[in-house]
């Protein structure tokens, strides 16, 4: 029985907060009048109606105590946090540490704590790597570690049994959505890069690995995820279990992006392979001359740069897909349209003046 039918009230602490995935959470939260909300970001945030903040340093233990340590109430921990570093190794320390920062400050007071929401995604796979397995599915083996969301699992894992809560994980693949200073933000990437290209006259050139342009893909769409992750966290019969979650459709890149150049009222020429990163390291001066002259919100540069994210996304030449049945056998069926995904966040930017 999903207990988001119950009229219980439940306390949700969505940690990430001022995350695409994070942000998306809360505002679906805000829809169902039974929840209370907590963000849990490094960032100040807002305090309105239903949502309550608190800003910590989760990679700092005793802080992250201290600032956690009057939610007795919390009934769901939704994890969405993460800290970039340099390498894949790297990784692992920061988040695995963050994550347990936050179990280890709510578990002992909220004697009502219900379930451990985990976000995850395709590294789970081996996806970042280069060419896995696809479809992916949920029973997949491990790979070759240092991988953080495996080791973030397992510590759920370890931590579940005999306890009142459960978990479960939550496996997107490139989510897509509205937030500002994300480091991982694909459909800003794209409606930078051709605001820009636009301002500059040029036409949009796909910038990634030839092979990329013609490889099978999919996204997942942020509100989708955000009602898939409240699904799993409140449905019984989700408990414990990892899903993978994806808009429903697959799409190349080559059949895409004409249709994004010209939403941008632009010509889409042949691909040329560069570094984003590179490239568009000197843009800083002109995006400041773009927000002036065409009265857009007061947003750095820094803020709504992602290139190396796009980098990333934009170098896979191989088959990037998992398979979404499992969550649809057990009762979520809803999809997205990814080309009007991406054209619905375009027309989001533009309407908050993020871009001309």
């Amino acid at each position: 029985m999903s207990l988001e039918k119950n009229n219980e009230r439940q306390t949700a602490l969505v940690v990430g907060a001022n995350g695409v995935i994070g942000r998306n959470l809360i505002d679906y939260l805000l829809t169902i009048p039974d929840w209370e909300i907590v963000g849990v970001s490094r960032r100040e945030g807002v305090h309105a109606g239903r949502v309550r903040h608190v800003s910590a340093d989760l990679l700092d233990e005793a802080d992250t105590r201290e600032k956690l340590s009057g939610l007795t109430d919390i009934t769901h921990i939704f994890y969405a946090a993460y800290q970039d570093r340099p390498t894949w190794a790297e990784l692992v320390q920061p988040n695995l540490a963050m994550l347990a920062n936050v179990v280890n400050a709510i578990e002992p007071i909220a004697p009502g704590l219900k379930h451990i929401s985990l976000m995850q995604g395709y590294k789970v796979y081996g996806a970042h790597l280069g060419p896995f397995k696809t479809p992916a599915r949920e029973t997949d083996a491990h790979h070759m570690p240092p991988e953080f969301n495996i080791d973030q699992q397992q510590f759920l894992e370890r931590r579940q049994p005999g306890s009142s809560w459960t978990w479960s994980a939550l496996r997107p693949s490139v989510v897509c959505g509205f937030a500002l200073g994300n480091p991982m933000n694909l459909a800003m990437v794209i409606a930078i890069y051709a605001s820009i290209s636009k301002e500059l006259g040029i036409p949009l050139r796909f910038p990634g690995k030839p092979g990329a342009y013609r490889s099978l893909l999919e996204m997942t769409d942020a509100g989708l995820l955000a009602r898939a992750t409240v699904w799993a966290a409140t449905e019984e019969k989700c408990a414990n279990q990892a899903f993978n979650i994806a808009n429903g459709d697959l799409f190349r890149w080559d059949e895409l992006w004409p249709k994004i150049a010209a939403f941008f009222g632009l010509d889409a020429a042949p691909p040329l392979q560069m570094s984003l990163e590179t490239v568009m390291a000197d843009k800083n001066p002109l995006w400041n001359e773009m927000v002036k002259k065409h009265g857009l919100a007061d947003n750095s540069y820094e803020d709504v740069s992602s290139w190396r994210f796009g980098d990333f996304v934009f170098s896979w030449d191989y088959d990037f897909f998992a398979d979404g049945t499992k969550a649809r056998r057990l009762g979520f069926r809803e999809f997205v349209d990814t080309e009007e995904m991406f054209m619905g966040i375009f027309q989001d930017l533009r309407d908050r003046r993020i871009i001309p």
